[in-house]
Order: C-alpha cells, then structure tokens, then sequence
C-alpha cells in the first residue's frame, strides 16, 4: 500500500510518532530520532510536543492529558476554519460542505463507539496512548482538510475536478479492495457483542465520503480513503492484545 503512504502518509507517521515519542518518555527510552520527527511548524503540534516533554507530564495520564489538550485546541482550529469557510462560500457550495461536515461529526460520534469497544480488549499503557492518538488524529485532519478549503478560496481557485467513479479509478478501488479486508479482519477478531459498534461506524464513514466526494479531486478522495484504511488496520491489528 505504498501509494497511500505517499498521499496520506505524513498524517498518520506523525500520529504513530507521536504515540511512540508518549511511550518513550512513560517508559524512559524515547528516541532522538522520534523527538525530532514529532516536530511540527504547527503551534498546536509544538505545544504538544512541549508538554509531552515535561517531567511532570510523564505518566500515562500526563500523556494522554497532553493529547487531550492537543485535540480540544485543533477542535478550535476546526471550527474557526469552518466559520470561514461557511463565509466564503456561495449558497449551492455551501450546502454540499454543510452536509459533509454533519456527515463527518456523525462519523466522528460513531468512531469513538468503536474505539471504547476496540481499546476495552487490550490491556497495558501502550493502549491508552494509542487511543488517545486516535481520537486526536481525526480532529487534526480535518482541521488542516478545512484550513486547505480556506486557502484554495483565498487564493482565487478553481474547486476541485470532481472524482471520476471508484470503479474507475485504479488507486480508488485498490484502496477500498485494503479497506474492505482490513475491515472483515477487524469483525472477525472482535468480541460478538461488539461487532455493531463497527458496522455502524463503518456506515457512517461511508456517507461521510459519500457526501464528501463531490467536493474532492481524485487526489482528495484517496486522501480520506487511505486515512481510514490506515485506522481499520491498526485497530485490527490492535484488538484483544495484552
């Protein structure tokens, strides 16, 4: 799945940075290497990286509170983009975004069900801090997702080309082919009783794409398809363990 490291990739190497920078500093063997990577021109990003730093913000919890923190303030960034936009764009357009970004809160409230329903089967600190890192993940997406739409109007664009069909696009369907095994391999090792939690959140995140394509290039598309490709297969490669 190298093409989608290459159109995604920078977003989820700095949440897995970032998780393995919390792990090193919780277990006393964080990496230069990782420290340096972490480092983003973001100030968000940097206060994170400064309050993951702190003596006093070592324990698990003072990690997780660091992203706590981190999310609340690209959940601010979100909507302040947002407010923006709404400003920026003519009534036809707006609507479209309007559906998108209820779609993608709808996909987000459904997401946290089934990362409470995943991270319940693991044990050990190395999964409070991966969860917290995906819940942060999302906010911080699609904050820079909505300060992009911001920017290409301010700068006098065009909108994006819309996608041609998945069906014929071979990256598009190359993707979802990984989506949809990581997605039966996520089901068949979760609890039975759990196994709702992940359809419904999978639903959700399809009329979220769905109604968030008409606003996307091929490029845009790949974008969102190869974040949630990357989420599905952490969290089947996550569950049950100890």
């Amino acid at each position: 799945m190298r093409f989608l490291w290459s159109v995604d990739g920078w977003r989820r190497g700095f949440g897995a940075l970032v998780v393995a920078f919390a792990l090193g500093l919780v277990l006393g063997a964080a990496s230069s290497a990782a420290r340096a990577e972490v480092a983003a021109a973001d100030p968000i990003d940097a206060s994170m990286r400064t309050c993951l730093a702190r003596s006093d913000m070592s324990s698990a919890a003072g990690q997780v509170q660091c992203m706590d923190t981190a999310r609340i303030a690209w959940k601010a960034a979100m909507d302040n983009a947002w407010q923006q936009l709404q400003q920026g764009l003519p009534p036809a357009r707006r609507k479209q975004w309007e559906k998108s970004q209820a779609s993608w809160q709808a996909s987000r409230d459904a997401e946290k069900q089934l990362l409470a329903a995943v991270f319940a089967t693991t044990r050990g600190t190395r999964y409070v801090l991966a969860e917290a890192d995906m819940q942060l993940q999302p906010v911080r997406d699609r904050a820079l997702a909505l300060r992009g739409a911001v920017a290409g109007i301010n700068a006098g664009g065009d909108p994006p080309r819309r996608p041609r069909a998945c069906g014929a696009d071979a990256r598009c369907e190359h993707a979802m082919f990984d989506l949809n095994r990581y997605y039966r391999r996520l089901q068949s090792k979760m609890p039975v009783h759990s196994r709702s939690t992940l359809t419904r959140a999978q639903k959700a995140w399809t009329v979220y794409l769905n109604a968030s394509t008409p606003l996307l290039d091929e490029r845009g598309r790949i974008d969102v398809i190869g974040a949630r490709v990357a989420t599905i297969k952490r969290l089947s490669e996550t569950v049950g363990n100890d």
